[in-house]
């Protein structure tokens, strides 16, 4: 049996395993970085790999990050996460309401369900997934990020909605590092989710650790 996981609203800081910013890095060894650095969630994002490429990654994942105490979030295939100890999923948009879909139970109508999380960029997507029932929503891309090219980034505006609104666990996300962390916290989040400014250090735990210390306890 792992460490207990903390539940969502005690969650800080939100990292990945994205499989495009490994740079031949292996997958076990930077996800038990990630957990020896703080994080107390780890999505692991492969959008380049099949589903079934995915399931085995992930079931090679999961005995670290329940041993660590650390939630593992599947991007993109609730089927993937399903099938682990502590089902949890992430999707986009358009992974989810662009695809039919209104309320979380629809993905899993005959099972129980996993904890989901829902991106959002705009207030009314936010309400939507309130209406959805979703865990959690991420607020973003805070900044231009090169893992979301195409997204407008929504700025510390719907950040500072997201404090004065928002009722849900939520993190801030896109394009946060060290230089930029005072200021989204400065404008109310107090849980991020770092890509790039972790995954790109040439030391991701000790990344790791310098965010979680200037996060709330």
């Amino acid at each position: 049996m792992g460490a207990a996981k903390l539940p969502l609203h005690r969650c800080r800081l939100y990292t990945f395993v994205d499989t495009a910013y490994l740079d031949g890095r292996s997958p076990k060894a930077m996800t038990e970085q990630l957990c020896e650095g703080g994080s107390d969630i780890i999505q692991l994002r492969a959008k380049e790999r099949t589903e079934a490429d995915i399931a085995e990654l992930a079931e090679s994942l999961s005995p670290i990050t329940e041993a660590a105490g650390v939630h593992l979030v599947i991007n993109d295939h609730p089927a993937v996460a399903q099938s682990l100890p502590s089902p949890f999923v992430h999707l986009g948009q358009e992974d989810f309401f662009d695809r039919g879909h209104r309320h979380v139970t629809d993905l899993f109508p005959d099972q129980p369900r996993p904890l989901i999380g829902l991106s959002t960029h705009a207030p009314g997507q936010y309400r939507r997934a309130v209406a959805a029932e979703a865990d959690y929503v991420a607020v973003g891309p805070v900044y231009a990020t090169a893992t979301k090219p195409t997204a407008a980034p929504v700025t510390l505006n719907y950040v500072r909605w997201a404090a004065q609104n928002i009722a849900l666990p939520w993190f801030a996300i896109g394009g946060i590092d060290p230089n930029n962390l005072e200021d989204v916290m400065n404008a109310g989040a107090e849980r991020v989710c770092v890509v790039s400014a972790v995954l790109r250090h040439p030391n991701p735990m000790e990344a790791c650790l310098a965010i979680r210390r200037r996060l709330p306890a």
